[in-house]
C-alpha cells in the first residue's frame, strides 16, 4: 500500500491505494484539513453588523468567535469578479458570531458576521 496526499480545488486529501497486478484500489480516503463550521458558528449575536459591500463567494474565514479585533482586521474574504476583498471590522470589539461558511453566494447587504463593543 502506499500513501499519497492529492489537492483537488485547494482542498488536501490523503488517499492510501493497495496496488494489485495493473489494478489500483482506492483503500481509504480521509479529508486532511478540518472542514470549516457549517452556517451559523456558536455564539450570541453582537450588536455590530459586519456586512458584505459586495455580492460575491466566501472564500477564507480570518478570524475565529471570541477574537479580540481592531478596526481594519479582515474577518472573512470575499470573491467577487475574480477578485479578493477582504471584509473587515468595522470599529474596535469582540467577534461574536460568523454567519457565513467558505463557499457560500453572499449577496450584497448580507450579514457576515456579528462584534460586541
Amino acid at each position: 500500500m502506499k500513501t499519497y496526499t492529492i489537492t483537488v480545488n485547494g482542498t488536501a486529501y490523503e488517499v492510501t491505494v493497495e496496488e494489485k497486478g495493473s489494478n489500483v484500489a482506492v483503500a481509504r480516503e480521509e479529508k486532511k484539513v478540518e472542514k470549516q463550521v457549517s452556517s451559523v458558528q456558536q455564539g450570541s449575536e453582537g450588536a455590530i453588523k459586519v456586512t458584505a459591500s459586495v455580492p460575491g463567494k466566501i472564500v477564507k474565514i480570518e478570524a475565529n468567535i471570541g477574537d479580540s479585533l481592531k478596526a481594519g482586521d479582515t474577518i472573512v474574504i470575499l470573491e467577487s469578479m475574480k477578485m479578493e476583498i477582504p471584509v473587515v471590522a468595522p470599529k474596535d470589539g469582540k467577534l461574536a458570531t460568523i454567519n457565513v461558511s467558505v463557499g457560500d453566494a453572499i449577496e450584497n447587504g448580507s450579514t457576515l458576521a456579528t462584534m460586541n463593543e
